[in-house]
């Protein structure tokens, strides 16, 4: 089962204000640090670090979020089965679906997400930039028509290389 954000038919009930995190766990990857924040009932934000966060929590959705990073990151996982709110307006909630629809080791460009949703590129890469759980709602599989395109994080470019490569197959040492 894809994760998917919180809906009521096609109505989504995520609020513009992200959630407040009450917890916060991180995973080791070979080019960084994922850490993972979450409510009691969804995963809230996700970010890649240089450094170990300092903050580490523990809860079941915590541990399995971490699992699961842990099996995408291990190549053993490729759908992620966990609950999801991210915050943000309703434009950048249809690009965020667009990106959960998009199958492992598959990309669209930039362009084919604004002419499904009938807006320009420019704003489909500014909605994919505010992405607030990169890797579980995949805003790396969106590219430009002619480049790798752009990649918020600390890391910027260099994970979204590594995610890329991770789904092909092509396993990059760093």
């Amino acid at each position: 089962m894809k994760p998917s954000m919180k809906e009521t038919g096609s109505e989504m009930l995520v609020d513009e204000r992200p959630a407040e995190a009450i917890g916060h766990a991180s995973i080791e990857t070979p080019i960084g640090w994922i850490d993972v924040a979450a409510t009691d009932s969804a995963i809230v934000q996700l970010h890649w670090h240089h450094r170990q966060p300092k903050q580490r929590d523990a809860s079941p959705l915590l541990d399995e979020a971490c699992r699961q990073l842990r099996a995408y990151i291990d190549g053993k996982l490729h759908d992620f089965d966990l609950p999801l709110e991210a915050a943000g307006s309703d434009f950048a909630k249809s690009v965020w679906q667009q990106m959960l629809a998009i199958p492992y080791g598959r990309s669209r460009t930039y362009g084919d997400v604004a002419t499904t949703l009938g807006a320009p590129a420019q704003v489909v890469g500014q909605a994919c930039g505010q992405n607030p759980i990169a890797v579980i709602i995949p805003c790396h599989r969106i590219l430009g028509a002619n480049s790798i395109g752009g990649y918020s994080s600390a890391l910027g470019l260099r994970a979204k290389t590594f995610l890329l490569d991770l789904e092909r197959g092509q396993g990059r040492l760093f």
